[in-house]
């Protein structure tokens, strides 16, 4: 790698961990904003989407700058591939936040309507899971990519939980339909950015081995040792 497209990868990976940052926090204010129905964090989340949107496209103007000045191959562009794709999974993680704080929102309106008890630990599933995807990419780690995707079997377990829950409510209670409607809607978001969060850390598994991994997870060599990590 030149000193230049050095330079400039950095600078791109300086922005990428930036933008991690932001959407990180988008997810946990929507997510309190829903459990302890906090509006205002909604209100937050909502608003700092503009900034997510606008540094999406910075980055990708950046990447195909980078790829038409230095023109790169083999591994580094691998890792200017993998940086395009992760960036626009974060822009979609944005925009669940923001379906999440919408969500929030509405359910301020019932404050007698009691959030599942599983739901904060879902999210806290969906975050770590965002966490380890970030700490595989800086880290340049395909093991724990594979944990990360490996540990979204939780999430979709609370998920179906929460599902089930919600359908006793509405059937208990007609007046708790609307809120529920809305609770589910918002229990499926988090799911989806759990979801995307594995989506990474199938990019980093690619960056690292040069492997592509979707729908193949069960076919991993390693599946005890990544299990028990």
């Amino acid at each position: 790698m030149s000193k230049h497209l050095q330079r400039d990868v950095q600078q791109l990976h300086r922005r990428l961990m930036n933008l991690f940052a932001i959407v990180e926090k988008m997810i946990d204010n929507s997510a309190r904003a829903l459990c302890e129905k906090r509006v205002e964090l909604a209100t937050e989340v909502i608003e700092t989407d503009k900034v997510v949107n606008a540094t999406e496209v910075e980055i990708e103007e950046e990447c195909l700058k980078i790829l038409a000045l230095h023109q790169p191959v083999a591994t580094d562009l691998r890792r200017l591939t993998t940086v395009l794709k992760i960036n626009v999974e974060l822009e979609r993680m944005a925009d669940l936040a923001c379906n999440i704080a919408e969500r929030a929102e509405s359910i301020h309106r019932h404050p007698y309507f009691p959030v599942p008890d599983e739901l904060p630990e879902m999210v806290r599933q969906a975050t770590k899971m965002i966490r380890m995807s970030l700490d595989s990419f800086v880290e340049s780690d395909s093991m724990l990519a594979k944990q990360v995707i490996y540990f979204d079997d939780a999430v979709d377990q609370n998920n179906q939980i929460i599902i089930r829950e919600l359908r006793e409510l509405m059937k208990q209670d007609s007046e708790l339909v609307e809120p529920a409607l809305h609770c589910f809607s918002a229990s499926r978001h988090i799911e989806r950015v759990a979801d995307l969060a594995e989506n990474i850390a199938e990019d980093v598994i690619y960056l690292v081995e040069g492997d592509i991994v979707r729908h193949k997870h069960g076919n991993f060599d390693d599946r005890e040792n990544i299990e028990n990590a």
